[in-house]
């Protein structure tokens, strides 16, 4: 199995100093074949602006086993995506809807957390205290990333666990199955989910984790972590559905993985958000562009690669994780979560009927 990779490690340059950025790819990978008709595996990463010596053929495991697939016949191709669309739709509005929840809950407790962190310190004067004890370190170490890093750290820890199964090769079967997207494949929903996690390589999953932590910061403090999170979740099912219209107008399928749809949509929101911003490419920082450009140069190549058929990378997964995180920037925001209002009331009512109805009319909303 040959591996192979692509990687671009930016700068991001703000008046307070500079912030390492690196901009991963989904890498595509291909499984060797005898016949000419042999099938194809994309791994995707993020948009690359240079090439790297990175890229080399690696050989880190077994590689799974791929299974043979039929592609659809073309008279029944997009007839295929009616529910891959209605998953989109249906599992963007839950993410959202829940984040919303998620807020409602947080602010709703943040009182009783401040007086619980109160009591807590007032124990901790009064108690002796205790040298070299790890989990006073753990705490110290939490407490000093910023939200954003925490809100992201759960997101990594599940990268890392999906891979390591992949290591398992009782499992190759089953993460083929759930942990790669392909319209030409029976299982069409999940995937476009469980794949946002999914990496068969190291280095694909340690870059892409890389650019996840290093926008994590500005990206947070942008939407807020519950925000964020409907965001990302929801950037990993669009860019997936858009690689199925690709592949599926195409006929060029294959299975494809990797966070980098969901972290092209971080990438432009806070490109957007931020068009004046310097960016930097890490080896060479004496050549700046301001975050604006960057973007339309990623969106111009990812948009070639997928006009001209360039394979290495999915550039159908990239353009449409840009383009949605441009989109929720410029209009999403406004259409979705400034109307959340009502959906958190009717949650209020939700909520202070089950307990009874003592809570009053009030202010249920955040």
């Amino acid at each position: 199995m040959a591996w192979r990779s692509c990687s671009a490690l930016w700068r991001l340059t703000g008046r307070g100093g500079r912030w390492p950025h690196s901009l991963q790819q989904r890498c595509g990978f291909k499984k060797a074949s005898r016949k000419p008709e042999g099938k194809k595996v994309e791994e995707e990463l993020g948009p690359a602006h240079t090439e790297s010596p990175e890229g080399a053929v690696q050989r880190r495991a077994p590689p799974p086993h791929w299974e043979q697939q039929a592609s659809p016949s073309p008279p029944r191709a997009f007839g295929r995506l009616v529910r891959p669309f209605l998953f989109t739709v249906g599992f963007t509005g839950c993410s959202f809807g829940a984040a919303a929840v998620w807020q409602y809950e947080s602010l709703k407790s943040r009182v009783q957390s401040y007086f619980d962190e109160v009591r807590a310190d007032w124990l901790e004067k009064v108690r002796p205290q205790k040298r070299g004890d790890l989990r006073k370190e753990v705490n110290h170490w939490w407490n000093s990333l910023s939200e954003g890093q925490r809100t992201v750290t759960g997101i990594i820890a599940v990268n890392a666990v999906v891979f390591l199964c992949w290591r398992v090769p009782s499992l190759q079967r089953s993460m083929v199955k759930y942990f790669t997207s392909n319209p030409a494949s029976k299982t069409l929903c999940s995937p476009m989910l469980l794949s946002t996690f999914s990496h068969f390589s190291f280095f694909h999953m340690a870059a892409n984790m890389y650019v996840l932590w290093s926008f994590s910061t500005s990206a947070v403090s942008m939407l807020g972590r519950e925000q964020f999170m409907a965001v990302y979740l929801s950037a990993g099912v669009v860019s997936s559905f858009v690689s199925y219209l690709s592949k599926m107008a195409t006929g060029r399928f294959g299975p494809s993985l990797g966070a980098s749809g969901a972290i092209m949509t971080v990438l432009a929101a806070v490109c957007t958000k931020m068009p004046e911003a310097k960016l930097a490419i890490i080896f060479l920082p004496m050549f700046t562009f301001t975050a604006a450009n960057a973007l339309k140069a990623i969106v111009a190549m990812d948009t070639a690669g997928m006009v001209l058929g360039w394979k290495f990378f999915d550039h159908a997964a990239h353009l449409g994780g840009a383009l949605f995180g441009i989109w929720y920037v410029l209009f999403g925001h406004e259409l979705i979560w400034k109307n959340r209002e009502p959906f958190v009331k009717l949650w209020h009512d939700l909520r202070t009927r089950g307990r009874g109805g003592g809570g009053g009319a009030g202010g249920g909303a955040v």
